[in-house]
C-alpha cells in the first residue's frame, strides 16, 4: 500500500524542530561516539549499484551499507551508545563524554543499570555500550525475537527477560521493571513523559545522513545528490533522525522522502492516514523483525509528519526477494549482505517497478537518483541463510572477490 502525505512541507527546517534535533547536536554526538571501540573509525560505504539502477530504469541507485558500522552489524550502534553517554552526563555532568565508553568511570557506574525492550539490534548495541561503560544492563525480548539474537545480546553480559507478547508489550514490561527496580530505560520509542532519551537515540542515527552528505560533496542549502531517499519505518526513530538532518541541510531542496514498513506492522502509514501517532492494524509479526513495531513513537512523528512525502508497506516476500537480489549482485554490481529489515527500501522499489501508477506517484523516472539505507547485515545468521538460500559468509566472499578485482 502506498499513500501520499498531504502535510509534507517544502520549506526551511522549522525552528521548533531544530530546538529538538539539529545538525549541531548530531555532530556533537558523532564526536563523542567516534572514540568508542565498538564502532568503525571510518564512514560506512556508500555503494553505487549501476546494474540495479539499469534494471529498475533509474539514473542511479546507491546503498549506504550500515552492516559495516561495527561488529554489531547494524546502524543501531549509533543510537543506544550515544544515548547512554548523554544520560550518564545528566547524572554526572563533570565526566569526559568521550571517555565514558572506554570504561574510565566503570567503578563510579557499577551500581547503575539500564534496561530496554528490543527486536534485537538495539538491545545488542545497548548491551555492548553498557558493558564498556561499566553499567548493568537488562534487555526485554518478546516472543518473536530469535534465539540467536538473544544469544548475541547475552554475549555482552546483559540479563535477558523473555515475555510472551509482541514488541509493544516488551516496551511496557521494560517500563514496568524500570519503575520497580529504579533502572533507567534507554529506548528510541517515546511515550508520555519520556522523550529526552529517544531524542538522543534518534539524533545518533543522524550520523548516517551526515556521512552521506560528506561522501557526495553536497553543500548546505543546496540540492541533495539524490532525488529520492527510502527509509525504514519501525517506530520511526531512524527515519526521523535522517529526515531531520537532510531537511535542515537541504531545506526546501530536500530529497523526496519515502518511509517503508511491513504490511502487518503499518503504524506509520496509519499515522499518516489519521494525522496523529497511531497503532498498526496487522499482526505485527513480520520477517522484518526490526520493523515489526505496532505503535508509532510520538516524538518521531513530530518530524515525520511534516517531512515524509510518501508512506508505503511491503509484504515479507518482497523483502526476501530484495535480500536475494543484493546478495547476488545485478549486472556486475558488488554483492551485499543485507538483513531482513535492511532491504525495505529496495523491496519497495521492486514492488513499485511493477506498479505504473505507484511509480508515477513517486515521480520515479529515468532521471531519478535513489538512495536506500541497508540498516543491517546478517544479524541473525541462521535466519539469513534460510531466507537467502546461502550463508552470509558466501556472499561476503563474493564481495571480497569483487573488491579485489
Amino acid at each position: 500500500m502506498l499513500i501520499a502525505n498531504p502535510r509534507a512541507q517544502r520549506s526551511a527546517y522549522p525552528a521548533d524542530l531544530q530546538a529538538i534535533m539539529s545538525v549541531e547536536r548530531a555532530q556533537e554526538s558523532r564526536r563523542w561516539l567516534s572514540s568508542w571501540q565498538g564502532i568503525a573509525r571510518q564512514a560506512t560505504p556508500l555503494r553505487d549499484l549501476p546494474g540495479l539502477a539499469q534494471q529498475l530504469g533509474i539514473a542511479s541507485f546507491s546503498l549506504k551499507d550500515e552492516s559495516l558500522r561495527s561488529s554489531l552489524g547494524s546502524f543501531k550502534a549509533l543510537g543506544a551508545p550515544v544515548a547512554l553517554v548523554r544520560q550518564i552526563l545528566r547524572l554526572h555532568p563533570g565526566l569526559d563524554p568521550a571517555a565514558i565508553l572506554s570504561g574510565r568511570y566503570a567503578e563510579q557506574l557499577k551500581g547503575y543499570t539500564v534496561i530496554s525492550a528490543t527486536d534485537g539490534n538495539h538491545g545488542r548495541s545497548l548491551a555492548a555500550a553498557a558493558r564498556d561503560a561499566g553499567c548493568g544492563c537488562q534487555i526485554v525480548l518478546h516472543a518473536q525475537v530469535s534465539a540467536e539474537r538473544e544469544q548475541a545480546i547475552a554475549a555482552f553480559g546483559a540479563e535477558v527477560v523473555r515475555i510472551a507478547g509482541n514488541y509493544d508489550a516488551s516496551v511496557e514490561e521494560a517500563a514496568r521493571l524500570a519503575q520497580v527496580h529504579g533502572w533507567q530505560v534507554i529506548s528510541d520509542t517515546s511515550y508520555e513523559g519520556y522523550e529526552d532519551i529517544p531524542r538522543d537515540v534518534m539524533q545518533g542515527y543522524s550520523t548516517i545522513a551526515a556521512e552521506v552528505i560528506e561522501q557526495t560533496g553536497t553543500q548546505p542549502g543546496g540540492a541533495s545528490a539524490f532525488s529520492h531517499v527510502f527509509l525504514q519505518g519501525g517506530v520511526g526513530g531512524m527515519a526521523a533522525g535522517l529526515a531531520s538532518y537532510l531537511w535542515e541541510v537541504h531545506g526546501a531542496q530536500r530529497p523526496r522522502l519515502v518511509v517503508v514498513e511491513p504490511a502487518q506492522a503499518d503504524c506509520l502509514l496509519q499515522s499518516a492516514i489519521q494525522g496523529r501517532p497511531a497503532q498498526a492494524t496487522g499482526s505485527v509479526d513480520s520477517v522484518m523483525a526490526g520493523l515489526a513495531c505496532g505503535e508509532t513513537s510520538p516524538l518521531a512523528w513530530k518530524f515525520l509528519d511534516p517531512s515524509v512525502d510518501h508512506f508505503m508497506t511491503v509484504e515479507d516476500d518482497a523483502a526476501i526477494a530484495a535480500m536475494r537480489t543484493l546478495a547476488q549482485g545485478v549486472g556486475g554490481d558488488i554483492p551485499v549482505v543485507a538483513g531482513e529489515s535492511g532491504v525495505a527500501g529496495l523491496a519497495a522499489l521492486q514492488v513499485l517497478r511493477g506498479d505504473a501508477a505507484g511509480w508515477a506517484a513517486l515521480g520515479l523516472d529515468a532521471q531519478s537518483r535513489v538512495l536506500i539505507i541497508n540498516t543491517e547485515g546478517a544479524t541473525a545468521p541462521q535466519v539469513y541463510a534460510e531466507l537467502v538460500g546461502e550463508p552470509a559468509a558466501a556472499v561476503e566472499a563474493r564481495q571480497a572477490a569483487w573488491l579485489a578485482r
